[in-house]
């Protein structure tokens, strides 16, 4: 699924070209539909409301058989051992199913993923991809990928080892300000170019543009 038209993919890639025009620095934009599937974190929760409601059936066993008994038309039904673990058990398996059905309706699962999750997720994603696409395959070692993640609504910077050494993580904070205040509006390509923008600024100066540099990252934005 491709969030931009190619007039904004064309936008982002001459703020990649012209933010490198004063640095030696090498800018990769990528934009993700998610940093994760979370199908453990759907089985977590399917796992816990079925022992939940597990838990509840054990304290309140008498008042459930019965319910059913009441539901059966009120006949008298000799309730069996073997008979109440299989009631039982067969809740509890609704239960679970139910609970993982729910979960494939993308807004529940990602609603029910916690935050520190979802930033975790997404931080080793974008290190992931930062080690695919940009780490070491500078002469300098001063790629920078700046990976925005739609679903989770989080994004992040990942610097080579250079730009770590001089540039603390902390100096990208107004990127990322201005990045993100730009995407709750609805501008998405906006949000990016002031991004990138921020970042070849801050670039230039710890990394000033040498006679001699030539372009080694691709300027255009991965779509993932």
């Amino acid at each position: 699924m491709a969030y931009l038209s190619e007039a904004d993919h064309r936008r982002i890639s001459d703020a990649v070209a012209a933010a490198e025009e004063t640095t030696s620095g090498e800018i990769v934009t990528v934009l993700a539909d998610r940093s994760d599937g979370y199908s453990d974190i759907a089985l977590a929760w399917a796992a816990a409301l079925a022992f939940l409601a597990m838990t509840i059936l054990a304290w309140f066993g008498d008042w459930m058989l019965d319910l059913f008994d009441a539901l059966a038309g009120g006949w008298n039904h000799e309730w069996t051992t073997p008979g109440i673990l299989a009631l039982f058990t067969a809740l509890t398996i609704a239960i679970f199913l139910l609970v993982w059905l729910v979960q494939l309706w993308s807004p529940v699962k990602f609603a029910l993923v916690p935050g520190k999750v979802k930033t975790a997720r997404v931080r080793e994603r974008a290190v992931d991809l930062f080690k695919v696409g940009a780490d070491r395959r500078t002469v300098g070692r001063t790629g920078v990928v700046i990976y925005l993640s739609l679903r989770e609504r989080r994004a992040e910077i990942v610097a080579d080892a250079a730009i770590n050494e001089m540039v603390p993580p902390e100096t990208w904070g107004e990127a990322m300000t201005d990045m993100l205040d730009e995407i709750a509006e609805g501008r998405m390509a906006d949000g990016i170019i002031a991004g990138v923008a921020d970042v070849g600024a801050i670039l230039s100066q710890h990394f000033p543009r040498a006679e001699d540099d030539r372009n080694e990252l691709p300027d255009r934005l991965v779509e993932l």
